[in-house]
């Protein structure tokens, strides 16, 4: 995922590692588990032999790409959020195995998201054509964001991979920010029709792409000033 520093060398020589840093991993392991355990419930629902009632009909009757979602995204946002242990990120087998998964299971949960937007229908007052068009918007643009860090990683540009892969993160773990976003609606009694909805959901999107393009942002300063005094990056 991340691609920041991996081992730094002051101007004595000597390698630097970064230090643990487990808060943001642990704060994104808790945003997380709101869709996990959704996603989990609608698993077991899927698998168990659950009765179809008019709330998961929709489901039960393509349960493939379901299931391929609730999994891709599980993987992706779980194992994602340990790309952001400074200490992890410095050791390249662990980054390189762990990109080996996230990619594919990125790519998964994003292009099944967008089938879902087009062929299941939403509950009802779940958002109406609007929700529809920014799943789409937003789906598409985390597909072109892993794409882009594929591309930026084969030309061995690593600082832009790491920045297109953060804003692929961000966007994928949407349905956690979704949810507080919404509930904190519900709590201070906004109403809950599709257009508040849809609104409600855009706005969580536009928040996880604010704060990746800060944590972009303040990387890159982190970067520069350490080039600046004398010491090297190494990927």
């Amino acid at each position: 995922m991340t691609s920041a520093t991996a081992i730094t060398h002051s101007s004595t020589g000597r390698p630097r590692r970064p230090r643990g840093g487990w808060l943001v991993p642990a704060g994104l392991i808790l945003l997380s588990l709101i869709p996990v355990i959704g996603g989990a419930f609608r698993l077991t629902e899927l698998s168990g032999g659950a009765a179809i009632t008019p709330d998961n009909a929709r489901f039960f009757a393509a349960p493939v790409p379901i299931i391929a979602h609730i999994v891709g995204a599980t993987l992706y946002c779980l194992l994602g959020a340990f790309q952001f242990v400074p200490a992890l990120r410095g050791r390249r087998s662990w980054h390189r195995i762990a990109g080996l998964v996230l990619i594919p299971t990125g790519l998964i949960a994003a292009l099944s998201g967008l089938w879902m937007a087009v062929f299941v229908a939403p509950a009802p007052g779940a958002g109406g054509a609007l929700l529809v068009v920014l799943r789409l918007a937003f789906g598409w643009a985390m597909v072109a964001c892993i794409l882009l860090g594929i591309v930026a990683i084969r030309r061995r540009d690593f600082s832009g991979h790491g920045a297109w892969m953060t804003r692929a993160y961000a966007l994928g773990v949407a349905a956690g920010t979704q949810a507080i976003v919404f509930a904190i609606w519900v709590i201070g009694g906004g109403p809950t029709d599709e257009l508040t909805t849809s609104v409600m959901m855009g706005t969580a999107w536009v928040i996880n792409v604010a704060v990746a393009e800060l944590v972009i942002h303040r990387r890159s300063r982190r970067t520069g000033a350490a080039r600046s005094s004398g010491r090297l990056t190494v990927a």
